[in-house]
C-alpha cells in the first residue's frame, strides 16, 4: 500500500529544501514526503494525489506567501482533504494570524520559525499529531472508483456494468462526499457530466462509454487473431456453454459479448432449480465460473462489442462490429439471447436508474433497505427477484397483469413467495405512470377488474416485463419466425426435400440455420425452452454439429 503523504508548502526556496529535509529524515520510512513552492503548486499536488486515492495526512503550509496566504491555502486544501492535520509556519509578527486561523479553519497547530532543532520543536509536535491522524485514518482504495450521483442514470448503468464484469470498483456519491465533489468539479469543471471514472494511474474517464470503460479497466475488447475456428455470438448460457465445450475441443474460440457475460439469466438474484446446486446459485455467481472454466480451456472473450452483422465469404462467415472491425470465422454460433421489453407508460423512461429498473437491480439492493418496492412481472426471474429484496425491504408488491403466479412461475418459487408474509401479490393490475421529481416516489396502477386508477407509495419499481429475441442484426440473412426467433435444423422451411434457398447436398444439422456454418442456441432459438439448463444444454449440444460442419470445410 502506498505511503501517505505530508505535503510541505512555502515560497522561500531555502526554508522548503530546509522544512523538507528535517522531515525527510524523520518520517521517510512512514511517509512520502512532496513540497509545493506555492499555493496553486500545492492544490495541483493535493488534487493528484486525490485523483490517484492517495492519503495526505499532514498539510505544513507558511503563512506569508504572495498570492495565497498558509490560511487560504489549507482552506483550499482541507475540501480535497479534510481528515489531514493542518500546520501553519509563522513569523514571530503572524502569530495573531495564526491564532485566528484555529477558529476559522480548524488549524491544528502553528509553529515558529526558526524550528530549530527539530528533535524538540519540531517532530514531537508532528508526531503527535500524525498519531491523532492514524487513529481516525482509513486506508486508501487502490482500485477504480466510480465519482457520481445516486440517482444519475449513467452512474446507475456504469456500476451495473462492472459488478456484472466482476470488475472490483469503490462507489463516491459525489452528493454526500463533499472531497469527491470537490474533485470532480477541478477535474471537469462542472457536475453535469457524470460518472467520473478515476482509474488507479491516476488518469481519469468522464461519462464514458461502455467500449471506453471496458479498455481501461482490462476488459478484452479487441481480438487477438485473424482467424477462429468459432466466433459465438452471445455471452448468456448458451454461448458460455458452447465456449467451454468449443475451447476444450480444441477449437480456437471467440465469444463476444454486447455487454456483460451472463446475459439475463447474470441478473437472476438466485436460480433455485440448477442441477448440482441444492442451495441455488445466483446468475452472477454461475456466468463468473462458467467465465473461468472457459478461460481455462483458452477461449477468448470481448466484451463491450456489439455485434451489428453478419456475411458470408465463404469459407469464413464474416462477424462485423459496431466500431468497424470485423472478425472471421468458419463457423458461428449465434446466442444473443432476448432484449428485455421496455414498459411505454409515463415517467418510466425519465426515472430509469433513479428507482426504475428493468430486471433485479442488484447493485442498488442496499440503497432500498426498509423501503416498499414493487415488482412488475409474473414469470421466474420476477418471482427471483421478489425473494431477494424480501430479504431486506420492509414491504414488496408483485404487480401482475394475469390473474395469478401459476399462469407462468414454477411452483417452487409460487411456494416461496407464499411462505414470505411482506410479499404481497396484486393480480389484475396495470401499471399505468412513474411519479417522482428526480427519482422515484409513487405509481399509478389501473385495476383490470373496475378499471379504476390508484396511487402507491413505492421507492423503486423493478420491471420484469417480457422480453424479445436480439436478431435485428441478422434480418435477411438467417431464416427468422413471425416474432424474430431463428430457426434452425428440421424447422426450416422446405421447398422439396430441402430448407429453401439451401445450396448443399445434405440437410442442415442440428442448430444449423439456414446459412450452412451459422448455428443458433438458447433463447434465440425458435422451439427453445426458454431456462438456463435448457440453454445450457443446447449450447454444448450445439459443438457436435459444430465439428460435424468443421470437417467438411
Amino acid at each position: 500500500m502506498a505511503k501517505p503523504i505530508l505535503l510541505t508548502v512555502d515560497d522561500d526556496p531555502e526554508v522548503l529544501a530546509a522544512i523538507e529535509r528535517d522531515l525527510r529524515e524523520h518520517y521517510r520510512h512512514d511517509y512520502l514526503v512532496l513540497k509545493a513552492r506555492s499555493g496553486e503548486e500545492a492544490l495541483q499536488v493535493a488534487t493528484e494525489a486525490r485523483q490517484r486515492g492517495r492519503t495526505i495526512a499532514l498539510f505544513l503550509v507558511d503563512q506569508r506567501m504572495p498570492g495565497m496566504t498558509g490560511t487560504a491555502v489549507l482552506t483550499e486544501l482541507r475540501k480535497l482533504f479534510p481528515e489531514a492535520r493542518k500546520v501553519l509556519l509563522t513569523a514571530y509578527a503572524d502569530t495573531e494570524a495564526a491564532i485566528s486561523s484555529i477558529n476559522e479553519i480548524g488549524l491544528d497547530h502553528y509553529l515558529l520559525k526558526p524550528w530549530h532543532p527539530p528533535e524538540q520543536r519540531l517532530y514531537p509536535v508532528l508526531d503527535d499529531l500524525l498519531t491523532e491522524w492514524q487513529t481516525h485514518a482509513r486506508p486508501p482504495y487502490d482500485g477504480i472508483r466510480v465519482a457520481g450521483a445516486q440517482w444519475c442514470r449513467q452512474c446507475y448503468e456504469t456500476k451495473d456494468f462492472l459488478a456484472r464484469n466482476h470488475v472490483p470498483y469503490q462507489w463516491l456519491d459525489i452528493e454526500r462526499d463533499a472531497p469527491t465533489r470537490e474533485l470532480v468539479e477541478r477535474l471537469t469543471g462542472s457536475l453535469t457530466r457524470l460518472p467520473v471514472i478515476l482509474l488507479p494511474d491516476g488518469s481519469h474517464l468522464v461519462a464514458p462509454t461502455r467500449t471506453e470503460l471496458a479498455a481501461r479497466a482490462g476488459l478484452r475488447t479487441q481480438a487477438e487473431a485473424k482467424v477462429y475456428d468459432l466466433v459465438i455470438v452471445g455471452g448468456g448460457p448458451a454461448g458460455l456453454a458452447d465456449a467451454v465445450y468449443g475451447a476444450s475441443e480444441g477449437l480456437s474460440t471467440l465469444l463476444i459479448e454486447q455487454h456483460a457475460p451472463g446475459g439475463q439469466a447474470g441478473t437472476s438474484s438466485r436460480i433455485e432449480n440448477y442441477l448440482g446446486f441444492p442451495a441455488g446459485v445466483t446468475g452472477e455467481d454461475l456466468a463468473r465460473r462458467a467465465i473461468a472454466q472457459a478461460r481455462r480451456f483458452g477461449a477468448e472473450l470481448l466484451t463491450a462489442q456489439e455485434v451489428v452483422g453478419l456475411h458470408r465469404e465463404d469459407p469464413y462467415r464474416v462477424v462485423q462490429l459496431a466500431d468497424g472491425s470485423e472478425v472471421r470465422s468458419y463457423a458461428v454460433l449465434l446466442a444473443t439471447g432476448l432484449a428485455v421489453n421496455t414498459l411505454d407508460v409515463p415517467g418510466i423512461e425519465r426515472l430509469l436508474g433513479a428507482g426504475v429498473y428493468y430486471g433485479a437491480a442488484t447493485t442498488e439492493a442496499a440503497i432500498y433497505r426498509d423501503c416498499d418496492v414493487c415488482i412488475v412481472g409474473g414469470a421466474n426471474s420476477a418471482g427471483q427477484g421478489a425473494v431477494f429484496f424480501a430479504r431486506t425491504a420492509r414491504r414488496v408488491t408483485m404487480l401482475l397483469r394475469s390473474t395469478g403466479l401459476e399462469t407462468s412461475m414454477s411452483q417452487y418459487l409460487i411456494d416461496r413467495i407464499a411462505a414470505l408474509p411482506n410479499i404481497t401479490v396484486v393480480p389484475r393490475v396495470e401499471v399505468e405512470e412513474a411519479r417522482g421529481r428526480d427519482h422515484l416516489e409513487e405509481i399509478v396502477i389501473r385495476h383490470g377488474d373496475s378499471g379504476e386508477e390508484s396511487v402507491m407509495a413505492c421507492a423503486a419499481l423493478f420491471l420484469f416485463v417480457g422480453a424479445a429475441p436480439r436478431t435485428a442484426s441478422f434480418a435477411g440473412f438467417v431464416e427468422r419466425d413471425e416474432r424474430g426467433f431463428i430457426v434452425t435444423g428440421p424447422d426450416l422451411p422446405r421447398t422439396g426435400s430441402r430448407p429453401r434457398g439451401w445450396s448443399l447436398d445434405r440437410d442442415p444439422f442440428l442448430f444449423e440455420t439456414s446459412v450452412p456454418g451459422v448455428f443458433a442456441a438458447g433463447d434465440v432459438r425458435a422451439g427453445a425452452n426458454r431456462r438456463v439448463a435448457a440453454a445450457v444444454g443446447e449450447g454444448s449440444a450445439a459443438i457436435y454439429s459444430i465439428t460435424r460442419y468443421l470437417q467438411t470445410v
